[in-house]
């Protein structure tokens, strides 16, 4: 029995939606019994909710001349109160509240906008009341937007060291064959280092959703890394949320693999904006990967810096070619960081706690 204690719960479009792109409140309705049962059993839930765009384009009627993001903001602003009143409503029966939270890349890139996000899940949490998560779509554009909500719901499942990631749409989980072939079956469970498991997943996305099975297992890898176990399921089965925390269900399981501090987790996962570069020696390279010592960054291995970073920065760390081999919060700015370049006996410039290799 798993037992989970926080889990984020990712619900695709084609879940809570017909075959027309009308809501389905039926389906809906079974997802929040679920979630208020395991709200009962003391269990900390998420939920990444899709959906707003095809409530919108169920309700109003565009002309085809505006382009595809002013269509999608349209949507996205007409359908995502039709929406989160639905869940207000369902949620309502039983006496529980939801609260809104809307997301765009940039709250995780910025590490203020990340905490203070984490504090106001916290914070939902602690009150009881039912995070409903979704990308602001009405402002979002292009450089902007996440792939799809499951790499929204991995960034969260990350953001609040959640026990499990959820990620629900109308397929059983990966398959170890092409979806049309009658001969091929679900994996039940996946070690995300194994290579070969790339070659049997297709990326071909849904109907209305922007997502594929690609985008899903390469997000379940990375958050692998972080210790959370990733199941991928079929939301429309009965009680699939009740069955995957017992441990008993139908879908895919991709294993945890690592662990991470709060901090490493915010650095490794977010598109995060570096301030500069640091090339570094071979000896430098050979001590930092080596799995017989932990290492932070010192001068003496430092060759070159450019950029203009201050203490806190993140900066990029490449080879003396220039190979990407991490990221890191600096200790210092870049003027005392010129100073110490290539000397020993000087303060690390990116402690080890505040270094994530590739």
């Amino acid at each position: 029995m798993n037992s989970y204690k926080k889990i984020v719960v990712k619900v695709g479009t084609n879940v809570l939606t017909r075959a027309d792109g009308i809501l389905d409140f039926t389906a809906i309705s079974h997802l929040v019994d679920q979630i208020v049962t395991l709200k009962k059993q003391g269990v900390a839930v998420i939920l990444v909710s899709s959906g707003a765009v095809g409530a919108g384009r169920s309700t109003v009627k565009l002309s085809k001349n505006l382009n595809k993001i002013v269509q999608r903001q349209v949507y996205s602003s007409v359908g995502q109160v039709r929406l989160m009143n639905t869940y207000t409503n369902l949620f309502g029966n039983y006496q529980i509240h939801c609260g809104q939270v809307l997301a765009t890349k940039e709250d995780f890139r910025d590490r203020t906008h990340y905490l203070n996000m984490k504090n106001c899940f916290q914070a939902l949490l602690r009150d009881n009341v039912i995070p409903i998560v979704n990308e602001n779509d009405v402002i979002s554009v292009n450089e902007l937007m996440f792939t799809d909500n499951d790499e929204l719901a991995g960034l969260i499942a990350a953001m609040i060291n959640a026990d499990a990631l959820l990620i629900l749409s109308t397929v059983d989980g990966i398959l170890d064959g092409h979806p049309d072939e009658p001969t091929s079956q679900t994996i039940k469970e996946i070690d995300p280092d194994d290579k070969q498991i790339q070659n049997v997943i297709l990326p071909t996305k849904s109907s209305f959703g922007r997502g594929g099975m690609a985008t899903k297992f390469n997000m379940a890898k990375k958050v692998s890394k972080l210790g959370i176990t990733t199941f991928i399921a079929n939301g429309k089965r009965p009680n699939i949320i009740l069955d995957i925390n017992k441990g008993e269900f139908i879908g895919t399981k991709i294993l945890p693999k690592g662990n991470a501090s709060n901090i490493k987790k915010w650095i490794a996962f977010n598109e995060v904006i570096e301030k500069g570069i640091v090339y570094i020696n071979d000896g430098a390279v050979d001590a930092l990967r080596s799995a017989a010592k932990i290492t932070s960054l010192l001068p003496i291995g430092i060759i070159k810096i450019e950029g203009a970073f201050k203490k806190g920065d993140i900066v990029k760390i490449v080879d003396k070619k220039g190979t990407a081999l991490g990221i890191g919060i600096t200790q210092y700015g870049v003027e005392k960081a010129q100073e110490v370049v290539g000397k020993k006996g000087k303060k690390a410039l990116i402690h080890y706690d505040y270094l994530v290799l590739e």
